[in-house]
């Protein structure tokens, strides 16, 4: 088995077993761990024998271990450990009433506790101001409540090692829509939460059509206000142009494509929005690896009989996943294994493409999409009808879109899911999904000031054979993020090896649509946007994912106040540090996360000062000011009393922090609710400590009158900082990914 660097640190970081902080097991231990495991279900389940479920165990280990396939990362960390929980995702519903309500918060903190994420709609619950008949008062409304799941998440996480990840989806007819879009308007609110708004044919039509459309209370379907369609959309496409949030879902789509419709509608995703699910359902995914389905012939192809023979097993595998899992509720239990849903994916079609000279941004990839996609669908579901003969159709099939004259009699009711892959694709060395390369060549920063060249393999192959490679040249490309426009390199290399933002918007929508097409669930995809991006260009972009059939569609401009960002000028020094951000898609070597130096602060500055009484201590004076990029400096008197010192020396850490582009709401986490016993004590003192008070202080600069873009990078690129290791995450499958510790925003 074969792995890089950073595979490994992955591995050992978030996978591999652990005795008082030291790993125990090797990447083939886990691999062997999980392989009998999965293979065990033939004994417990389907009366196999023991030597028929090693035999299989075999052969899924075998299958892992040539990184033809991996699981969903749950199934790698806990199949055969105590945990046993092997599901990434599941959705909740939340129905009109207070006991609905806190009843699924306590099912999705039980969720995330045992590492899952959950996905909720909001679209049942009775609009702010509404009447509520049993206390005679009025309802606070959906976005109350959203709150509150996200501040139990925070709870949640602070009791295990990571927070859980949310989706929080709003039909665009319900009246409290604009207040749901404009939530993610302060960055630092809703954090825990990705959001997507809910669209219908007839909302879609009305944009076209330059109409109104209805808006109706969820509490009795009446209608109680109208808006303008063209409008509504408008603003969430600002809105995704400004933040990257909300991104957009077509529900009559989704539920156009429900294989149990009797059961009820999809009203939700998981977090990253590859896998529409009903309530209590659950996620079961796993990834082909493309980069190896390919002959080595003179001329290189799919190598569709390999391709053929890993779905049949993947397909096996996932079925028997379902079974083997240890399900967080019972309710969660009885639909995965009556609808017995599975989401087999890919990863690594990039250089999949890459290896048969096809760029990216072509109709031959689009082409290609569909061919390979319509092969593993048609596969798959071959792959389960063969399972189905021998173990039954799932339990809910009657009355399902199979349940007719000539239909296939499956074993599972989906069984395909283009899902994100950041963490294991860095495993298996390739890149992410269905996305592009994110860069070619870039420096990594290491020990001191020295640095690292690091060069996409297929690449430096390539450059070696035919002649033009040297590291002079990969130091160029380092620098400037792309091999566009460089005389050095042929022209038919420059075609082929394009980056994310080499590729315009609409390309990465034809991709996503052309797998689409193919794929019973959804696709992860995230479409770059540079820069200077307009809002009309998302527009467009939201627009043809519409015409072109994706059930959804993410967008991230770069730059934008999603993430935590640290702007690049075009030095360089920045340049290098840009193109450290292709890790996940390149053979990268362990990884040492990026230097950070801060910003100069100005020579003016604005902002405000706040006084506290501090116990029996004194007056401590808080100021807080801000640049044109956001919040820059937070400084304190304390006059002749107080612990002068200590505040002035916290004042400095975090204006230090400020000016390096660490997250308000990273800073305000650690500070906010820290205690002392001479504020405690004293009833006139209205914080907790001096620090709570800085902390309530940029609280209230950020969230009072005085308003700003914070951390909006400026430069024509931007880092996202990991917030457990300073790494580089990536903005890819509709997440983002850590190239060096494996962290990911959505699980």
């Amino acid at each position: 088995m074969e792995l890089t660097a950073n595979a490994l640190t992955v591995l050992e970081r978030r996978y591999l077993k652990k005795e008082n902080g030291q790993v125990i097991e090797t990447p083939e231990d886990m691999l062997r761990r999980v392989a009998n495991n999965i293979a065990k279900v033939e004994v417990t389940h389907y009366g196999k024998s023991e030597q028929q479920a090693e035999e299989l165990a075999q052969q899924f280990y075998e299958m892992m271990t040539r990184l033809e396939f991996l699981p969903n990362s749950p199934t790698l960390m806990n199949a055969g450990r105590e945990l046993q929980q092997l599901a990434a995702c599941f959705v909740l519903p939340i129905e009109d009433s207070m006991e609905s309500i806190f009843e699924t918060l306590k099912n999705a903190a039980m969720i995330h506790k045992s590492g899952g994420g959950t996905g909720f709609s909001f679209s049942r619950l009775r609009p702010r101001n509404d009447m509520v008949q049993t206390t005679g008062g009025v309802a606070s409304g959906p976005l109350s409540f959203l709150r509150v799941y996200n501040e139990a998440t925070d709870a949640v996480k602070q009791g295990g090692t990571r927070r859980g990840a949310n989706m929080g989806i709003m039909r665009v007819d319900h009246p409290d829509i604009m207040e749901f879009i404009m939530a993610k308007a302060d960055p630092t609110q809703l954090t825990n939460f990705n959001l997507s708004v809910g669209l219908t044919e007839e909302f879609m039509q009305a944009v076209q059509d330059d109409a109104d459309y209805e808006l109706r209370n969820p509490r009795d379907g009446s209608v109680v206000g109208y808006e303008s369609a063209r409008g509504v959309f408008e603003t969430i496409v600002e809105m995704a142009w400004k933040n990257g949030e909300p991104g957009i879902i077509f529900l009559d789509r989704l539920n156009r494509s429900n294989p149990t419709p009797l059961l009820g509608e999809i009203e939700s995703t998981n977090p990253c929005g590859e896998q529409p699910l009903l309530p209590y359902e659950a996620c079961n995914l796993g990834s082909l690896n493309l980069a190896l389905m390919v002959t080595s012939d003179a001329k290189p192809a799919v190598d569709y009989a390999r391709l053929q023979r890993v779905v049949h097993q993947a397909i096996h595998f996932l079925d028997n996943v379902i079974d083997a899992n240890k399900y967080p509720l019972p309710r969660i239990q009885e639909m995965a294994t009556k609808n017995r849903k599975v989401g087999l994916g890919v990863m690594g079609f990039a250089d999949l493409l890459i290896q048969l000279g096809i760029p990216y941004n072509s109709q031959a990839a689009v082409n290609l999409a569909e061919e390979v996609m319509s092969y593993i669908d048609h596969e798959a579901k071959a792959a389960s009808a063969e399972l189905a003969e021998e173990r039954g159709v799932f339990a809910n099939f009657t009355g399902s879109i199979y349940d007719c004259d000539g239909g296939p009699r499956l074993r599972n009711a989906t069984v395909t899911t283009i899902a994100p892959t950041g963490t294991i694709s860095i495993i298996a060395g390739v890149s992410s999904g269905v996305e592009p390369l994110f860069a070619v060549s870039f420096q990594r920063h290491i020990l001191d000031d020295d640095r690292l060249l690091e060069v996409h393999p297929l690449f430096e192959r390539i450059a070696r054979t035919e002649g033009f490679y040297s590291e002079e040249l990969m130091s160029q490309i380092a620098a400037k993020g792309t091999i566009q426009g460089l005389d050095a390199i042929p022209q038919e290399v420059q075609q082929v090896f394009v980056v994310a933002h080499d590729v315009s918007p609409e390309w990465h929508v034809k991709i996503q649509a052309a797998f689409q097409r193919h794929t019973d669930n959804a696709v992860s995809k995230t479409v770059n946007f540079a820069n200077d991006a307009t809002p009309e260009d998302v527009n467009q972009v939201f627009q043809l994912a519409y015409s072109l059939g994706c059930k959804g569609v993410t967008i991230y401009r770069d730059g934008s106040r999603q993430f935590q960002v640290l702007s690049t000028p075009g030095s360089s020094e920045a340049g290098a540090s840009v193109s450290e951000a292709a890790a996940a898609s390149a053979s990268p070597v362990e990884a040492t996360p990026p230097k950070v130096r801060p910003r100069m602060r100005p020579d003016e500055t604005t902002g405000m000062t706040k006084k506290y009484k501090i116990g029996g201590c004194g007056k401590l004076y808080v100021t807080v000011n801000s640049d044109e990029h956001g919040l820059c400096e937070v400084f304190t008197n304390t006059g002749e009393e107080g612990c002068s010192s200590l505040s002035d020396a916290v004042s400095r850490l975090i204006s230090l922090a400020l000016r390096s582009g660490v997250e308000v709401s990273a800073i305000l986490d650690q500070i906010k609710g820290i205690r002392c016993v001479a504020c405690i004590v004293d009833p006139e003192t209205w914080v907790l400590s001096c620090p709570d008070a800085i902390g309530k202080t940029i609280e209230k600069y950020v969230n009072g009158t005085v308003r700003f873009d914070m951390n909006v990078a400026r430069g024509p690129q931007s880092l996202l900082l990991c917030p457990e290791c300073g790494g580089v995450l990536i903005p890819q499958n509709g997440c983002a990914t850590c190239a060096n510790c494996g962290y990911s925003r959505c699980s």
